[in-house]
C-alpha cells in the first residue's frame, strides 16, 4: 500500500502542475484575445484548430496515448481558451 500511496502522490503532484500550466494557457489566451479584439479578427480560427488536432493526434500517437483520448481533452481545452478569449 506505500508504494501506491508513494504513486499517488506523484499523481497528485503532476495534476497540480496541469493546472498551472492550464491557468497559464488561459492568461496567454486572454492577451491574445484582447490583440483578436484590437485587430478585429475573429475569436475562432478553424484552421489553426485543426492542424493543433492533427499535431496533437499524432504526438499522442509517438508517445503511446489513445490519440482520440487526447483530442477530447485538448477540445476541452481549446474551449476553455475561447470562453477566456471571449471575456477579454
Amino acid at each position: 500500500m506505500e508504494k501506491i500511496n508513494a504513486l499517488r502522490d506523484r499523481i497528485d503532484k503532476i495534476d497540480e502542475e496541469i493546472l498551472h500550466l492550464l491557468k497559464e494557457r488561459m492568461e496567454i489566451s486572454k492577451t491574445i484575445g484582447r490583440i483578436k479584439r484590437g485587430q478585429g479578427a475573429p475569436i475562432r480560427d478553424p484552421q489553426r484548430e485543426n492542424e493543433k488536432y492533427s499535431i496533437l493526434k499524432e504526438k499522442a500517437v509517438e508517445l503511446g496515448l489513445n490519440p482520440e483520448d487526447v483530442n477530447e481533452i485538448f477540445r476541452k481545452i481549446v474551449e476553455m481558451s475561447i470562453r477566456v478569449q471571449q471575456q477579454t
